[in-house]
């Protein structure tokens, strides 16, 4: 009797592959949910009404509306606040981008790696430690609520990163390359501006993508530094919260306000993220 047995084995390899694929894509299923969740909650109330928002159960169907997202950019005059934060996240960015990437092309060439661990130790040393010697420093030269002192603080954040970014990517180019513009007659500074800045600038966009989104996030120098003049977005928040009760509504629509500009930048440069991160791994 002929069983076949030549056509027994695929089986058992398609089920496990099937049962992989499955659990793949159900993980990702998972995680995803669980990411989205808060911003479609925070969504949510952000078009409810006070009574809405604090009723229980919780309701998924209602008539939403626009009062919150109203009272934020008219009452709490916020297009302000959105303004000094795109002041202030801009330039920390274009400044670190300035400072950041001929100190990574100079690590990167002379391999400076004792200067490259200790900028990894004053991104990895807490924010708090420079707020007071900041603050005071910036007391005393009468910088304080002004936007210079707060693209000066976000640098602490911008800076080291963007750093660490970019080394590995200028340690990918062939030196044969660099060579090459020399003999053509080009000095350091030529070569670095009109060779190896376009070359990498897959990795320029994604330090400087990142480093405006720490930027804009950043809340403890913010808080210290700012103040009606110069308040940002995150600190901003806290008008919606006092000590008699806390306004639900116009939290979640100020966290929307504040969410959407650096979900929209993420979504349309995540290839170029992606591209700039991985580009410096592989050398040669």
């Amino acid at each position: 009797m002929d069983t076949h047995p030549a056509n027994a084995g695929p089986r058992p390899f398609l089920w496990h592959r099937t049962f992989m694929n499955i659990l793949y894509y159900g993980t990702i299923v998972l995680c995803v949910f669980f990411f989205l969740l808060p911003l479609l909650w925070m969504l949510l109330n952000a078009l409810k009404t006070p009574l809405q928002i604090v009723e229980l159960p919780p309701k998924l169907f209602f008539m939403p509306t626009l009062a919150n997202f109203e009272n934020v950019f008219s009452s709490q005059n916020f297009l302000q606040y959105i303004y000094n934060s795109l002041i202030i996240a801009g330039g920390s960015t274009l400044l670190g981008l300035v400072l950041g990437l001929p100190a990574a092309f100079s690590i990167a060439l002379h391999k400076q790696k004792k200067l490259a661990v200790f900028i990894l130790v004053s991104r990895m040393v807490p924010g708090i430690t420079f707020l007071l010697p900041l603050f005071i420093m910036f007391r005393n030269f009468r910088m304080v609520d002004t936007y210079t002192s707060l693209i000066l603080s976000h640098l602490l954040v911008g800076l080291p990163f963007i750093v660490w970014v970019m080394v590995p990517f200028f340690e990918s180019i062939p030196r044969d390359l660099m060579d090459a513009a020399r003999v053509d007659g080009c000095n350091v500074f030529s070569t670095f501006i009109r060779i190896i800045i376009p070359i990498s600038m897959p990795g320029v966009v994604t330090g400087g993508i990142l480093s405006f989104i720490f930027s804009w996030n950043n809340f403890m120098f913010s808080i210290v530094l700012a103040s009606n003049r110069t308040k940002t977005v995150p600190v901003a928040i806290f008008n919606f919260i006092s000590y008699a009760q806390i306004d639900w509504g116009g939290l979640m629509a100020a966290a929307v306000t504040i969410t959407v500009p650096v979900l929209v930048i993420t979504i349309l440069t995540q290839k170029y993220v992606i591209r700039g991160l991985t580009a410096g791994a592989v050398k040669g």
